[in-house]
């Protein structure tokens, strides 16, 4: 899915050949991109229409509130880590794909202080942390108990349960940046530096066999899909939902450079706005032979698995003790209380998404199972480091280390079920870089499917 037949279709930027978009009647386009995405989604009970209004008229409006507020809107991230898989030096020179990182002196006291102290458990736990740092692994006047919960604290982001290669935020190469005014859109990031990243995470990440060819691959011979999607049905639903998170994402990404395309610039403005050519390009049943459909529909998937982790994760967030910290006592008050509100929607839909039918089977081989996803996953997350665009790096990294922190929240039930209505939470714990990344990746999802009907309204009305 990362390429086509005279069409490369890439997730951060597109190598494009004109396309000759069919003509029809007033409706034809839009049925050409939606008519198949409808109806019950494959391995859920769920169905897109549930999806579309729970999303654009109940959840979204706030969720979008959410992320405008100071605690959301501010993600530490290193964007010169050098990419661990090939010689990279193709990075991007156009204005477009520049990151404009925060003064420090505009990111709010409380969250540059650091991203452990959110809350005032967490202050008490760091300066404990920092104590032992100073008196050495071994100190006599430390229970052990408390050595190993201080330990634990130190240390759980390094923890089997993590999906994604985190940044060191303590590098002095990460910096603030400020997502409200770095976007995610259209950039003209593109070619063959572009392509190979999504190649080798479709190829080398998704659990496919070399010789099983992807539908419309580039340069191989293609026989509509019909190997690829008879090897995928035969797999086990793990690796199956794997693939379809990732052509999830990349859906949306594609949905984004779409909706906010660069469709005007001179020397006095830009002007950014929904490309429906481009968006065609990518989801159209006849341009794309049939996959544009199923990549939408791959959407929604990975929209109920990110729903699904905010309704299994309220717990954490609803502890007395827990605050999103940003040092303004009032407005962190009025964030958490949007927060909940924004957790109780999304326990409230009715149709969610069954995690236990992952990893169901022998406790042995469900175990190995679990691991080599975990690996497969947490090696696309250092993929991101070889995008040569930084502003479709800073995206890419976010968006990864956010869907890791909703596996890790469904894959860590039996510890959430575990933390204490008041005091420190030991076996689960998430830090601000993940509560960011969680909340801003499903910000992205979720605005994917309301431009969606954006992108479908404008069709309706195309001949």
């Amino acid at each position: 899915m990362a390429a086509g037949s005279g069409m490369l279709v890439l997730g951060f930027a597109t190598l494009l050949l004109p396309v000759v978009v069919p003509r029809g009647p007033p409706g034809a386009a839009e049925r050409r991109c939606f008519c198949q995405v409808t109806g019950h989604l494959d391995d859920c009970t769920c169905d897109v229409e549930t999806i579309d209004a729970f999303n654009n008229y109940k959840l979204f409006p706030r969720l979008n509130e959410l992320l405008e507020s100071d605690y959301f809107r501010y993600y530490k991230v290193n964007l010169n880590k050098p990419c661990p898989f090939w010689n990279d030096n193709s990075h991007c020179g156009i204005r477009d794909c520049a990151v404009k990182p925060c003064p420090s002196d505009e990111v709010p006291d409380g969250i540059r202080s650091g991203s452990y102290k959110y809350s005032e458990e967490a202050n008490s736990l760091a300066e404990e942390c920092e104590e032992a740092k100073r008196l050495g692994a071994v100190d006599g006047s430390l229970s052990k108990e408390t050595q190993q919960a201080v330990l634990q604290w130190t240390r759980h982001d390094d923890s089997s349960d993590s999906f994604c290669e985190a940044d060191d935020i303590y590098s002095p190469d990460a910096e603030y940046v400020d997502l409200l005014l770095n976007p995610e859109r259209y950039t003209g990031y593109k070619g063959p530096d572009a392509w190979k990243i999504w190649n080798s995470i479709y190829e080398e990440n998704c659990f496919k066999p070399q010789n099983v060819k992807r539908p419309l691959a580039s340069g191989r011979g293609d026989d509509g899909g019909h190997t690829f999607y008879k090897w995928l049905k035969g797999v086990c639903v793990e690796k199956r939902a794997f693939y379809r998170l990732i052509s999830g994402l990349h859906a949306s990404i594609n949905i984004h450079l779409s909706a906010r395309y660069l469709l005007q610039d001179t020397w006095s403005e830009k002007k950014w706005g929904p490309n429906v050519t481009e968006f065609q390009q990518r989801f159209d049943e006849v341009i794309t032979r049939g996959e544009g459909p199923r990549r939408l529909k791959n959407l929604y998937f990975l929209y109920l698995i990110e729903l699904r982790a905010l309704s299994k994760v309220r717990p954490f967030f609803e502890r007395p003790g827990f605050q999103l910290y940003t040092g303004n006592k009032s407005h962190d008050a009025e964030v958490k209380t949007l927060l909940l509100e924004v957790l109780h929607l999304a326990k409230s839909f009715p149709l969610h998404f069954d995690e236990n039918s992952l990893f169901a089977g022998n406790k042995k081989e469900a175990a190995k199972l679990k691991e080599e996803f975990r690996l497969h996953f947490k090696n696309i997350s250092k993929i991101m480091d070889c995008v040569g665009c930084f502003k479709c790096r800073l995206w890419g990294k976010l968006q990864t280390q956010g869907l890791g922190t909703a596996l890790k929240i469904l894959f860590s039930e039996n510890l959430i079920e575990k933390i204490p209505e008041s005091g420190p939470s030991y076996g689960f714990q998430l830090t601000r870089q993940e509560i960011v990344a969680l909340f801003n990746a499903f910000g992205r999802i979720s605005t994917s499917v309301r431009e969606l009907e954006n992108f479908r309204n404008i069709l309706q009305n195309m001949r």
